[in-house]
């Protein structure tokens, strides 16, 4: 999970402006900082932190929760509540993603079965080609199909055994050359052949008429049943996901140095980050004379945010309230204001180091189990659910395209896919990786004006909650 106390470090890990900063020992980071202290056995955490969240709401309009770690000391009454509320969420999504997996290999066995039916359909369809050469193909396919799998049935007396071991050695050319029952009175064969053949090649001929119809039923009854699969499957998921995600968030941090959690003791330790934001305009701080009138018409290339980052770290003694097993906290609370001037691209890539803990990497894993089951399948299971006109079309598209093997080699003439959103986050989150640009000189002007506007509401949330409470405060250093 996400420590609070590596937020700050990897701001300054990401920032070209921070990093640089600490490293010419100059201005502090952050901007500003200041922190507030309670040790109140009857002084709950929920006032304090639904008073600041409600009160940043209103300043910035844009809050969101970046760390939520808890952890129980084993010996405690809400470490074990707590595990076997988890262990009961695990227990219900258990049993659902069991229904996932029969769903999704049956998923599985129908794209193959289709895929099969398709094959088959398409000797078909070719039989019924302009192209002669093409026709005769697929009717030479559909004959073979035929001796294989319908005429073997008679044992010895299938065409491909009479051939072998009753010396009809003709008969099973005869069999693939002729095209209809007429055809063998012109054909070079004595009378015993002939009269094998012609009952064969119209028991062929009706069976391609049958099995045709019946065929293309089977197809049509499959993709329904591949349909209602994959409904249930995403039912199932939905109905999973909810499970997993809660017991996951139920799962408590392992703190095995931590000297404030003793195992037989009752003790909670919990801990908990907001980051408020607010876009820069720089158009009104023209007009505010903050910054000079020629960045008037200036376009920035990236938006700019000032932001605070409040830390609560509590350390408290669980209560049980009534019969509802609810716990209310008393104890001690650390409250620490931070002030940033961050950039899109370095609150981007923050987002990104914040996913790589535990939680998200759990929450990933169920993400996988559930919602993208389907993600290897999904072609196959979007083109068969498509009606043959949209195949169709697919299929001319496909014919009137370059096919010169130069250009198909160097991927010249190809008409480029639009890239998803996850690929387009991906390719961005690649980017940010390889490091951050610096600020130019017009950025740097916005970043220290957006420092001091972070500054000025990092003091403004400590001073107000102090003021608000009956505590004393000191006259603000920025008037």
């Amino acid at each position: 999970m996400a420590e609070i106390d590596k937020i700050s470090n990897i701001i300054e890990e990401i920032s070209p402006y921070y990093s640089s900063k600490k490293k010419r020992k100059v201005d502090p980071v952050p901007a500003e900082e200041h922190k507030l202290i309670y040790d109140s056995s009857s002084e709950t955490l929920e006032p304090v932190y639904f008073w600041i969240l409600d009160f940043m709401n209103d300043m910035f309009g844009d809050v969101e929760k970046l760390v939520d770690n808890f952890t129980s000391s084993p010996g405690s009454g809400h470490f074990a509540e707590l595990g076997a509320r988890a262990t009961r969420m695990q227990e219900e999504g258990m049993k659902i993603l069991g229904s996932v997996n029969t769903v999704l290999k049956s998923i599985i066995n129908i794209i193959y079965d289709l895929k099969e039916f398709e094959i088959r359909l398409s000797h078909y369809k070719k039989c019924h080609s302009k192209n002669k050469e093409e026709a005769e193909a697929a009717l030479l396919s559909l004959k073979q199909i035929w001796m294989d799998n319908v005429d073997i049935k008679r044992g010895r007396g299938s065409i491909n055994m009479m051939a072998q071991d009753i010396n009809f050695v003709t008969l099973r050319d005869a069999f693939m050359a002729a095209k209809s029952v007429e055809d063998v009175d012109k054909m070079d064969l004595n009378d015993r052949v002939k009269r094998v053949l012609k009952p064969r090649l119209a028991e062929f001929f009706e069976w391609k008429k049958r099995s045709e119809i019946e065929l293309k039923k089977r197809f049509e009854i499959e993709k329904n049943y591949l349909k209602s699969q994959v409904n249930a499957l995403k039912l199932y998921a939905r109905w999973a996901k909810p499970y997993l995600i809660a017991a996951e968030k139920l799962r408590m941090k392992e703190r095995d140095k931590e000297p404030a959690i003793v195992n037989v003791f009752n003790t909670l330790l919990l801990e908990l980050t907001l980051l408020g934001k607010r876009k820069i305009n720089v158009e009104e701080e023209v007009i505010d004379k903050n910054l000079p009138e020629s960045f008037k018409n200036v376009k920035l290339k990236r938006n700019y945010y000032n932001c605070v980052l409040v830390d609560f770290v509590f350390r408290g003694i669980p209560q049980r309230i009534g019969q509802q097993a609810h716990y209310v906290f008393g104890g001690r609370t650390e409250v620490t204001f931070k002030g940033y001037c961050l950039n899109e691209d370095e609150l981007a890539l923050l987002n990104e180091k914040l996913s790589q803990s535990d939680i998200e990497d759990a929450l990933k894993l169920i993400e996988g189990t559930t919602t993208e089951s389907l993600d290897q399948l999904r072609e196959d299971i979007e083109y068969f659910l498509k009606s043959e006109e949209e195949q169709e079309e697919e299929t001319e598209k496909k014919e009137n395209e370059d096919i010169n093997p130069f250009s198909a080699l160097f991927g010249l003439g190809k008409k480029q896919t639009k890239k998803s959103g996850k690929d387009k986050e991906k390719s961005k989150i690649d980017l940010l990786k390889k490091g951050i640009r610096k600020d130019n000189y017009v950025e740097s002007m916005v970043r220290r004006l957006g420092e001091n506007a972070a500054a000025r509401a990092c003091f403004s949330v400590f001073d107000v909650y102090k003021k608000a409470h009956g505590m004393p405060s000191h006259p603000s250093p920025f008037e």
